[in-house]
């Protein structure tokens, strides 16, 4: 498990980078003399849609099949395996989602931008380890699982506010018709086939009526991912190798590519844009809701003897892995598409998070660093 860990960390550090590179490209392009060419890329037409929506409702149903994989293999033998292992992660992921969502609605409630208090309740995982992964083998490693574990639990919550809160009017012809694919597919993990390819036609099908259906359709990817047999965890089973395959391309490619097409952005805008509900609310969401949370939940868990902390970490480890868990990004972005109405209002709430995550991956880094040069000093 420690082995499976270290790569799953490892590559997550490297899609961290790859992110941060690609969306710093994205800001330059869009804010350079290519600027025009740039940005009509985005919205070129194919097959009847712009070629960023085939990337928010398309590729990224693929991202949501991974994190589907990743949560399965966490819940089956992982750190969410056993109560007394998840039950930490757990209660900070909670206060990591209701605590920014409730600052963002003091700031937003009764106004047109009160859906967005999802917003600011996400984590983006590849971000928040890469960053952790710049303090290098002074972090201990149950402070690494800890993150993991927070960040996991915490796109299960995002994928769940998605289907709850952010679905549109349903169709429930194509809506039934997914939910018997879905069955479909459970039967035959049931009859114990273990051959990918009817899991993934039958996933292709499934992801088209749930497009037409009004429920999201990059849902079709958990959906799938708990269809496809897990059995004992082992590499040769058809879940393990669907993880294995889509590693690469979903770091190193989706993920990059949903940052390119969704960080194409203008600052052209002045102040008083900016300076409104929304913004305020996205980035204390972010950079104070999502550490308070995370650290006053597992501060109460621990003081109730809910739960235990985890050994060679403090609370104050927590409230820098709860900076780091600010960080949104990715899936904040995403859930910016679903929330927001105009694309003036987009580019305001992408702004802020691009701003919130930036802040809350500083101080993140700074206080752990702090920390453990404490814990490790020079010599």
């Amino acid at each position: 498990m420690r082995s499976r860990f270290k790569q799953f960390f490892d590559n997550e550090r490297s899609g961290g980078i790859v992110l941060l590179l690609v969306t710093l490209c994205s800001l330059l392009m869009a804010n350079s003399s290519l600027q025009q060419g740039y940005l009509a890329f985005w919205d070129h037409p194919l097959g009847g849609h712009s070629l960023v929506h085939w990337i928010n409702d398309g590729l990224m149903a693929l991202f949501f099949l991974y994190i589907g994989l990743e949560l399965e293999r966490e819940i089956y033998q992982g750190e969410l395996s056993h109560v007394k292992k998840a039950s930490l992660p757990i209660f900070a992921a909670l206060g990591g989602m209701v605590v920014p969502a409730l600052i963002f609605l003091m700031f937003n409630h009764g106004t047109p931008t009160q859906s967005g208090a999802g917003i600011p309740m996400a984590t983006d995982i590849a971000f928040a380890i890469g960053i952790l992964s710049l303090l290098g083998n002074r972090v201990p490693l149950s402070l690494k699982i800890f993150l993991t574990a927070l960040a996991v639990i915490d796109d299960l919550g995002a994928i769940l506010v998605i289907a709850f809160f952010y679905t549109q009017t349903l169709s429930m012809i194509y809506l039934a018709l997914a939910m018997g694919i879905f069955l479909v597919l459970i039967v035959l993990n049931r009859q114990k086939v273990m051959h990918l390819a009817p899991y993934l036609i039958g996933g292709t099908a499934m992801w088209y009526c749930l497009l037409h259906s009004g429920v999201h359709a990059t849902l079709s990817g958990v959906l799938l991912a708990f269809a496809i047999p897990f059995r004992d965890g082992s590499s040769k089973t058809p879940s393990a190798r669907l993880l294995h395959f889509l590693h690469k391309p979903v770091s190193f490619f989706i993920l990059p590519l949903f940052a390119l097409a969704n960080t194409a952005l203008v600052f052209n805008m002045n102040a008083d844009s900016l300076l409104q509900p929304l913004t305020f609310g996205i980035l204390a969401g972010l950079f104070l809701g999502k550490p308070l949370g995370i650290w006053l939940f597992s501060l109460a868990s621990v003081r109730l003897k809910i739960c235990a902390l985890p050994s060679g970490i403090r609370m104050s480890h927590l409230l820098g892995a709860g900076f780091l868990g600010g960080i949104g990004f990715t899936m904040s972005i995403f859930i910016t598409l679903l929330a927001l109405q105009g694309p003036d209002l987009i580019n305001v709430a992408k702004m802020a998070i691009i701003g919130g995550s930036l802040l809350s991956g500083l101080t993140g880094y700074l206080w752990l660093d702090r920390l453990l040069r404490k814990a490790h000093p020079p010599h």
